[in-house]
């Protein structure tokens, strides 16, 4: 098996998620009686909501050279908006990010969706990392939450679910904005949250949810494993 590194504390609730996914699906092909080997690095989660893309490139660097040093055959960003430091890190390490978008537009594709929904924060809808990686590598067009709407999901991302509180009101909200997203045309909604697939489940809508934390994990098991 080989070694992933993961680059976790934005939020600690998203990075538990994780190793507890990947850990499972990589338990699914090796069997109970063992477990892939994991370097964890938690970030805190402070440096995302200074919201300073110079500070956030600078500390997703060190920490991969980190991670690379100390034998991590790839890395992993536990969380969706810090992909944002992707473009700026890749080039000046020496072993790939798997990335968050990727997994998601393979399960698009194969889901047959050419025009997906996105929700989640403030940078993770509106800046370009995950949108304009979708369109560049799989032909995708995304669409985001209009007006307030952008708002109000940012207030219970960053206020709420990566403080681990889910509540009736967030849950109505993002079922309300599927609908809407659905009926301007989206085919699929990206969960672009890692908190959100633990607010909102399949069988409460009819439009397929891409979960980005699940999709990602399944990504990174397939790496140790030698699929990827």
């Amino acid at each position: 098996m080989r070694t992933i590194g993961l680059i976790g504390g934005t939020s600690w609730h998203s990075t538990i998620e994780y190793y507890k996914l990947i850990n499972q699906m990589v338990g699914e092909t090796i069997g109970s009686q063992g477990n892939p080997e994991l370097l964890i690095y938690s970030i805190n989660i402070e440096i995302m909501r200074e919201q300073d893309p110079d500070r956030i490139n600078t500390k997703y660097l060190e920490v991969s050279g980190i991670l690379q040093e100390a034998g991590a055959e790839a890395l992993v960003i536990c969380a969706n908006t810090p992909h944002m430091a992707c473009d700026y890190v890749q080039p000046r390490i020496g072993i790939p990010i798997l990335h968050i978008a990727e997994a998601t537009g393979r399960k698009a594709v194969e889901l047959g969706a050419r025009k997906v929904g996105l929700l989640g924060n403030r940078p993770t809808m509106t800046r370009g990392f995950i949108p304009e990686y979708l369109k560049r590598e799989f032909g995708i067009e995304t669409m985001i939450p209009q007006g307030e709407a952008v708002d109000r999901s940012h207030y219970f991302v960053s206020r709420e679910l990566t403080q681990g509180h889910f509540t009736g009101e967030a849950r109505k909200f993002y079922l309300g904005q599927i609908s809407e997203l659905t009926a301007r045309g989206a085919e699929a909604i990206v969960l672009g949250c890692t908190e959100l697939p633990l607010l909102l489940s399949q069988d409460e809508t009819d439009v397929p949810l891409l979960p980005t934390t699940e999709l990602h994990a399944r990504m990174a098991s397939d790496f140790i494993l030698g699929h990827h």
